[in-house]
């Protein structure tokens, strides 16, 4: 275990640490796995968790102050390693694994050499989460997981998951539920992809068919998988304040772009229509800086809530402007390839990002979802009516 460096302000601590590491390991020259290891040791990854998981035990304030230096160094955005991890299930580990098994499990998941994938959502169980099926069954020290998941992004890059079954049919829905990690490579496990509107298959489905987890893989107690899922489902909202987006940055920055080149295509109506989009994009980044602020005192606001809902409907108005505005040419497209790469790249990227953008109101929790939560949770509005609610799970009708 790491030892605290000696006292000193946190930023400069941080500051000081985060240009230290860069000039040790230039990340022009470095092996990325090797980069992001040093960036672990040194407590970079996330400057708030403890020392020796990747932290400092500093303010979470701080954690875009050390992203800036690596970026400006040439270096990536940390997130962009190991998306799902990172983001989503870094924190859940933290909250959830003993020190050994923390250890274990941060620093590849920081280097990017062992991917994280989600195995919650499934045919039937999507936005009603909690009706999930996918059985867990006590056998021996572990347990036997036989079901389907679906919608699971980089589910075939993965070497981990975190994965929520039903443990108790009896109990309630919300009750019946406990939560594990899962080697992709354990036998019985089968992944098959899913190709999306743009021609990649970056979603997948997965079925387990008696898959052994060991006990030791489990996260809290039996039954209370619905409270640890919520923690991993609000760190992947949380998360999106961790970036401090740049003014006029993001989807805004393409129709930016496409309007600066084709000055032919102007009219007041689009110009107007622009300007609005840029005024929500602009309230939404000021709305993030408000979140990462709240996250950084322990308070989990509806920032995240709302940032999640905007972002993914200002995205698809977003593009829907920019198809507008190149007219016949939005129904070109260069390939619809399995083996094109999966960057947004190339003559068409607009048009692709376009066809992306449709996911985005599903995604992470849909809009409808999100009101939801923000209605219920937020404003204290009178719950949705639930027939289901106090019935055990195998008396609910499917």
């Amino acid at each position: 275990m790491t030892t605290a460096p000696p006292a000193t302000t946190s930023e400069t601590l941080v500051e000081e640490t985060a240009r230290r590491v860069v000039a040790e390991h230039p990340p022009a020259t470095t092996p990325l796995p090797e980069l992001m290891g040093a960036w672990y040791d040194a407590g970079l990854t996330w400057v708030h968790f403890p020392f020796g998981l990747g932290g400092l035990d500093a303010p979470r304030s701080l954690q875009p102050l050390a992203n800036r230096i690596l970026r400006e160094a040439g270096g990536p955005e940390p997130r962009t390693v190991n998306t799902i991890g990172y983001g989503i299930v870094a924190g859940t580990i933290r909250r959830y694994a003993d020190t050994a098994l923390a250890a274990r499990l941060l620093r590849p998941l920081a280097t990017g050499e062992e991917k994280w994938c989600q195995l919650f959502s499934e045919p039937g169980a999507g936005s009603d989460l909690a009706g999930l099926a996918t059985r867990a069954v006590r056998e021996g020290d572990g347990w036997r997981i036989n079901g389907q998941k679906v919608w699971n992004s980089l589910a075939h890059l993965s070497r981990w998951a975190v994965l929520l079954a039903r443990t108790d049919p009896d109990m309630p829905k919300h009750k019946g539920l406990t939560y594990f990690i899962v080697d992709m490579q354990t036998p019985g496990i089968e992944v098959r992809p899913l190709r999306q509107l743009t021609g990649r298959a970056s979603f997948n489905e997965v079925f387990l068919d008696d898959v052994f987890i060991p006990d030791s893989q489990r996260f809290g107690e039996v039954g209370e998988g619905w409270i640890v899922a919520n923690s991993t489902l609000g760190d992947e909202r949380t998360s999106l304040g961790d970036r401090v987006a740049a003014r006029g940055s993001g989807a805004i920055a393409d129709a930016l772009a496409l309007w600066a080149a084709h000055p032919e295509r102007h009219t007041p109506v689009l110009r107007e229509r622009l300007v609005r989009l840029w005024v929500r994009a602009e309230s939404q980044r000021l709305t993030g800086n408000r979140a990462r602020v709240a996250a950084t005192k322990g308070v989990v606001g509806p920032e995240s809530a709302i940032i999640k809902l905007l972002n993914s409907e200002l995205t698809q108005h977003v593009y829907e402007f920019c198809m507008e505005l190149l007219g016949p040419e939005a129904t070109l497209i260069d390939t619809y390839s399995l083996d094109a790469p999966d960057d947004e790249s190339g003559p068409t990227a607009t048009q692709r990002k376009y066809l992306r953008s449709r996911a985005t109101t599903l995604e992470g929790g849909t809009s409808e979802i999100m009101r939801n939560v923000i209605g219920e949770r937020v404003l204290k509005l009178p719950q949705e009516l639930r027939a289901d609610k106090g019935i055990p799970w195998k008396d609910i009708p499917r």
